[in-house]
């Protein structure tokens, strides 16, 4: 039985979030708080295994207390945040310093719109935790020429940090690259702002006929759409609507086949950090095609759900610490140094 914790000012959102997960039988709500001074007394006295957190509360900000958190003793944290501008750079800035995952706050007091909370609250009981900090690394030193490689991204829970990690080290004119990480809608545009001020090189949200190009990286939108590579020379972003694939969307398993497809040994994957199967597939079909893959190895995973599952495809060519994926990335996708 996993124990939550449920902080938040609002006490019809409270009732809202400890009704959708007193309705699984694997969670038990042992307590609320509506502000951080009472959650750190209730932390203290409950000891939670979980913690879902609003971003704006009175008292001491979210933010300051998340920190506080990751920094005096790390726990699972899930974020639940508002749908503005506002409430979705906060919530990035929340993974960023260590929270697992994130979930919209509904519009109305709807159960359903809870839907995944306690799937989420789950995963995070089980995830990986330690304080990591907001930090700008500087791009790799040294002379890069991009190849003809063409890279494709995908990554879940715990992503945010991971995919920061990677992006932030990037030469200005890196390979072309391609993202897909599970995110709510509201979500993907901010974070993809994010990266590019943490990059040397362009960073946007993923639009319809997008050409790939060196220096250029672009995130697929949350909501409703999938993001694929199409071309065969001269390569694009397709931006399409569509159903979940492999559970998500939009899906890791679809970018990737679309590069096995158009790329073929052009293309390298590299499956990072999440829950499930998403990607697996696809990335085995990018290393059948002729692709270089690389996998996020376990002890640097938030959760080693997707990287495991295309491991243990055959998928995954080289699976490396975090810390090792990007400079593994840059060898791959530089002239001077390919191997």
């Amino acid at each position: 039985m996993t124990r939550v914790l449920v902080v938040d000012d609002s006490s019809t959102m409270r009732k809202l979030i400890s009704s959708a997960l007193s309705s699984d039988p694997e969670l038990e709500v042992v307590g609320e708080a509506g502000d951080p001074l009472e959650a750190r007394e209730a932390i203290k006295a409950l000891n939670p295994d979980v913690i879902t957190l609003d971003v704006e509360m009175p008292n001491m900000n979210g933010l300051d207390f998340l920190e506080r958190i990751m920094r005096l003793r790390p726990m699972p944290v899930v974020m639940v945040s508002t749908l503005t501008s506002r409430g979705a750079e906060a919530t990035l800035e929340a993974l960023e310093l260590g929270a697992v995952d994130c979930v919209e706050k509904p519009g109305g007091a709807d159960p359903a719109s809870f839907s995944r909370l306690a799937e989420k609250v789950k995963v995070a009981a089980r995830a990986r935790v330690r304080h990591r900090g907001l930090r700008k690394e500087p791009p790799c030193s040294g002379l890069f020429a991009p190849n003809d490689k063409i890279v494709a991204i995908g990554s879940s829970t715990g992503g945010v940090e991971a995919l920061l990690t990677i992006i932030e080290r990037l030469p200005a004119n890196c390979a072309p690259t391609v993202i897909a990480q599970h995110m709510p809608a509201a979500f993907t545009k901010s974070f993809a702002e994010r990266l590019n001020r943490a990059s040397a090189a362009t960073v946007t949200e993923a639009r319809d006929g997008d050409p790939l190009a060196p220096g250029r990286v672009y995130v697929a939108p949350g909501g409703d759409f999938h993001l694929e590579v199409e071309g065969s020379t001269a390569f694009r972003c397709k931006v399409t609507q569509g159903p979940p694939v492999s559970g998500h969307c939009p899906s890791v398993d679809v970018l990737f086949s679309s590069v096995a497809r158009s790329a073929k040994a052009r293309g390298v994957g590299m499956i990072l950090t999440g829950m499930g199967r998403d990607g697996a597939r696809g990335l085995l079909s990018m290393r059948q095609a002729g692709a270089r893959t690389l996998g996020q190895d376990e002890a640097t995973c938030v959760v080693y759900g997707m990287p495991r599952a295309a491991f243990e495809l055959g998928a995954v060519e080289r699976q490396l610490p975090l810390e090792k994926l990007g400079p593994a990335l840059r060898k791959l996708t530089n002239k001077e140094t390919e191997r």
